[in-house]
């Protein structure tokens, strides 16, 4: 799979306007219905006439050229614009939907993939598992209420959405939360600083970039290893702790 993809525009037309960013919004658009007519021709080319089925990795090239991310978007916003959108199974509806595409009118259209049903749903399922072979932390691995949360001291899960693909691993998304007023979900600011369990790596991101606080009974050994160092080597730095963790 490519390492980076052309960026994902996640809002309206309108909003694109608004913010001056009508060529992210157009170029991204365009990626969309390309992506909506290759799996289209994908369905066609693994598709069986007497069989829902489709061929082994028939999903697998739709995502190699163009990432989970747009391809989850297109087929999301299939299923908005399908006129009978029970016709697929409920589990495989969730899933599909979890991606929210704005409303642009009849922009919508062009990047719903046109296909029946049962094909349409079986390379759902083939993207799902694909995507759940990943082995990526999501809210379902999470503690608690995350509107409600201290994030401090906390290992927070970070979203893939806030992750380039190429950095969709669950060694990149296990952060320790070390400070910042984004910690506090009563405070104004959404600032975290965290450090990557995996690498040591420390960024400044925000609330939003995360899913939650991970349950403790889904902590690897690897992360529970690295989250020992860190707190070994604060309770030895206690200068950290009285003017917070710089961050770099």
């Amino acid at each position: 799979m490519a390492s980076d993809f052309p960026y994902l525009y996640p809002y309206s037309r309108a909003e694109a306007v608004r913010c001056g960013e009508t060529q992210k919004h157009e170029d991204s658009f365009r990626e969309n219905v390309k992506c909506a007519r290759d799996i289209e021709k994908a369905l066609r080319e693994h598709g069986h006439d007497d069989s829902p089925a489709l061929d082994e990795g028939c999903a697998q090239s739709i995502l190699e050229a163009y990432g989970f991310k747009r391809v989850w978007f297109v087929l999301s916003n299939s299923l908005s614009e399908m006129a009978l959108p029970r016709e697929i199974s409920e589990d495989v509806r969730q899933w599909a939907r979890r991606p929210y595409v704005p409303s642009d009118g009849k922009r919508n259209r062009h990047f719903a993939v046109n296909a029946s049903s049962p094909l349409l749903e079986a390379f759902i399922r083939q993207t799902r598992e694909a995507y759940q072979a990943l082995g990526l932390f999501g809210p379902e691995h999470c503690a608690g209420n995350p509107f409600k949360l201290d994030y401090e001291g906390k290992v927070l899960v970070l979203s893939p959405d806030a992750l380039r693909e190429s950095c969709w691993s669950p060694h990149d998304q296990l952060w320790l939360a070390a400070g910042g007023a984004g910690c506090s979900p009563s405070k104004l600011g959404t600032t975290i600083f965290a450090v990557c369990l995996s690498d040591g790596e420390k960024n400044r991101l925000t609330r939003g970039d995360f899913a939650g606080v991970l349950d403790e009974q889904y902590l690897p050994d690897w992360a529970a290893e690295k989250l020992a160092e860190i707190q070994n080597s604060q309770q030895q730095q206690p200068e950290a702790s009285s003017g917070g963790m710089e961050m770099t």
